[in-house]
């Protein structure tokens, strides 16, 4: 390879660590030993899972990488060649399974599809103290021109900068380490909305008494009302965007949603009343709030949000 794509760029990226504290023998995470062994309103089937305690602190990393790299790529540059501790998770790389989803700048994506060059950004220029700058405007238009100036100087060097990449975990989730975040409570809830073709289980049969197999055929028009749906890798993308979901609400979710709507929309499904039944809670569609947060970062190209309010009208025109 040769050319502009051999031309190396430094980069910073600035990682939310986490490490959890070990637990104590004989006692559950969190738990307190004045705390009361019952609650006089009640206890919940499904309490909400704790948050993990333990050290958190940011890490920065400065590296040479080519633009076009993700950021995929460089955290394992980091992980087999300076900080072997640092935990993430990912495992095709392609954006094909979505187990790396992480918040990179604040939004949530996926590692293995965000190229450096498009999420790096240009660092915030601080005092000796520590502190950013703020000031007016005169004051601003000279950090601009030293900037430039910064930057001109650097165009002559080996390595230009291209800025600071800010990685944290999944919004939304209970953080295990690092970048890892707990996914289960929604694979829970997904597993819950019984995401799997349910058919009358009676074989159809011809006039010669023989098995119809041509009985679950599907027009393209019937493919088509749930074909993209299938798609959906259970990411946690759409989760970690929603304020509902992320914001600690009592929400399904919209990917537990999504997986109900895929086999609603089936025209060989015979669940469709219970399935509607299932969603039609408090926590259901009714405290989806139509922000459509959920379609902006969908990596599989998913409009979730227009899926959300077609699965909510089903649901009110019963």
């Amino acid at each position: 390879m040769s050319g502009t794509n051999d031309v190396l760029t430094r980069v910073t990226l600035r990682v939310n660590r986490f490490a959890p504290r070990p637990e104590r023998e004989g006692r559950s995470r969190g738990a307190s030993p004045f705390a009361r062994k019952a609650s006089p309103f009640g206890s919940s089937a499904e309490p909400r899972a704790r948050r993990p305690r333990g050290r958190q602190w940011v890490q920065e990393y400065v590296l040479d990488v080519r633009p076009q790299d993700t950021v995929l790529d460089c955290l394992l540059t980091i992980k087999r060649t300076v900080d072997p501790t640092l935990a993430f998770r990912y495992s095709c790389g392609h954006g094909m399974c979505g187990s790396d989803a992480v918040a990179i700048n604040g939004t949530p994506t996926l590692l293995c599809t965000a190229a450096v060059a498009d999420w790096a950004k240009p660092a915030v220029p601080v005092d000796a103290d520590g502190f950013r700058r703020t000031g007016d405007a005169d004051a601003t238009a000279a950090d601009d021109d030293a900037a430039a100036a910064s930057a001109a100087a650097g165009a002559a060097t080996a390595s230009a900068d291209l800025g600071v990449i800010e990685l944290s975990p999944l919004p939304g989730f209970p953080v295990l380490r690092d970048l890892i975040a707990d996914i289960d409570p929604m694979l829970d809830q997904i597993r819950k909305l019984k995401p799997y073709l349910q058919a009358d289980g009676v074989l159809a049969t011809t006039s010669e008494g023989k098995v119809d197999v041509f009985e679950y055929l599907q027009h393209p028009e019937e493919l088509a009302r749930y074909e993209t749906l299938t798609n959906c890798i259970a990411c946690g993308v759409c989760e970690g965007s929603c304020p509902v979901f992320a914001g600690g609400d009592a929400f399904i979710g919209p990917a537990a949603l999504i997986a109900a709507s895929r086999f609603v929309n089936d025209s060989r499904d015979t669940a469709t009343d219970a399935r509607l039944d299932a969603i039609d809670t408090p926590d259901g569609v009714s405290a989806c709030q139509s922000v459509r947060a959920c379609t902006l970062q969908c990596p599989r190209g998913i409009d979730v949000g227009e899926e959300m309010w077609q699965i909510v009208a089903k649901v009110k025109e019963r």
